[in-house]
């Protein structure tokens, strides 16, 4: 398939991502509750795309965000430094003292094991990401001057306020008017759209994006589709149904290029049916199947499986391959701890090629 993307030549970055990047406090195997000891790694949905795509797939990546301009934002911007991502179109914003105008976002997060699933607890009101707006950020000079192939973003950084949302709005249209590709994720989080209603905004977002990504809540709750025949525990879940779905999508945005959805049956928390399709070219393509994969920490799976799927259609053009590149690694960023992938390229064209878990020595 073509995605008519811009010629790599003239863009300096392959793709950029908009969206927040938090600090993540992780208690290891213990809970938030009862901690002593945190473990700190950087995260966010949409920068965990950026992410991925430069560390495992080697791609040249940016990512688009505010930070107040402090200890803690300057550990934030060492963490991506150090997972290769571009920092130059990142605004600093000037610190208070005390946070009380501006500050960094805090994610709180305890993986779960078994019975218990994981919990996330965000501190992340009135950060420097959040206030971003429509002018902040000179979209024609990264488009047009700079040049990028892909921009990535989604629903976690549309609905931290009212005008982050416009500010994703004034991102998309400028991406099209530069023909640089979108994608999305819807991202669902009850948390943030509950205090602003999620989808009126997804609605209208919706009509600018090439490749839209979620989950079956996500297409639910932000879009108004119903996937039928899904057990709503989710440890069962309905290909068929998926599929309906998608064609009814496709039919209300026929701007959409590809569809793409995870397929994660929750048997525990620490063993999930792991799957994906997506939709092309008026087909679906099921991903590879990895049935009772263990999880060692589930958080920015999805994101992995985003970057798999993007590096796929920039470099094959292939929508089987490139869903199959976002289940493989997907599966092994959730093998690791934090959000983000610690896979190689040729792990994951291995997961592809149906390798084990073999020691290697």
């Amino acid at each position: 398939m073509d995605l008519n993307l811009r010629a790599k030549q003239d863009c300096l970055f392959d793709e950029i991502s908009l969206g927040e990047v938090m600090l993540r406090l992780d208690p290891g195997d213990g809970r938030i509750k009862t901690a002593r000891t945190f473990r700190a790694w950087e995260g966010g949905g949409e920068y965990n795309v950026a992410r991925g795509l430069r560390r495992c797939f080697g791609l040249h990546t940016a990512v688009v965000t505010a930070l107040a301009d402090n200890e803690v934002g300057r550990l934030i911007e060492d963490f991506i430094l150090q997972g290769g991502v571009d920092t130059s179109l990142i605004e600093w914003k000037p610190y208070d003292g005390i946070g009380r105008s501006v500050r960094n976002g805090l994610n709180f997060t305890e993986r779960g094991f078994g019975l218990r699933g994981a919990v996330g607890v965000s501190d992340r009101g009135h950060t420097a990401a959040s206030q971003l707006k429509p002018g902040d950020i000179d979209w024609d000079f990264i488009f047009g001057r700079l040049g990028a192939r892909w921009l990535h973003t989604g629903g976690i950084f549309a609905a931290l306020s009212e005008t982050t949302a416009q500010a994703v709005l004034e991102a998309v249209k400028a991406a099209k008017k530069w023909g640089t590709v979108v994608s999305y994720d819807l991202n669902y989080r009850p948390s943030l759209w509950k205090e602003i209603g999620g989808q009126a905004v997804n609605r209208e977002l919706a009509k600018y994006v090439d490749v839209m990504i979620g989950n079956e809540e996500d297409f639910t709750a932000c879009l108004g589709f119903e996937v039928p025949g899904n057990d709503a525990t989710l440890k069962t879940l309905s290909i068929e149904g998926y599929g309906r779905m998608i064609e009814e999508a496709v039919k209300v945005y026929p701007n959409f290029q590809v569809v793409a959805t995870t397929l994660r049956a929750v048997k525990t928390a620490t063993v999930n049916d792991w799957s994906a399709i997506c939709w092309a070219n008026g087909q679906l393509y099921h991903g590879l199947s990895l049935p009772a994969l263990e999880i060692y920490d589930r958080v920015g799976g999805g994101d992995s499986f985003a970057s798999g799927l993007i590096y796929g259609l920039m470099t094959t053009g292939d929508a089987q391959q490139a869903v199959n590149f976002g289940v493989a690694h997907g599966a092994l960023a959730m093998t690791t701890p934090g959000d983000t992938s610690m896979a190689s390229l040729k792990e994951v064209e291995n997961v592809m090629k149906g390798a084990g878990a073999r020691v290697q020595r």
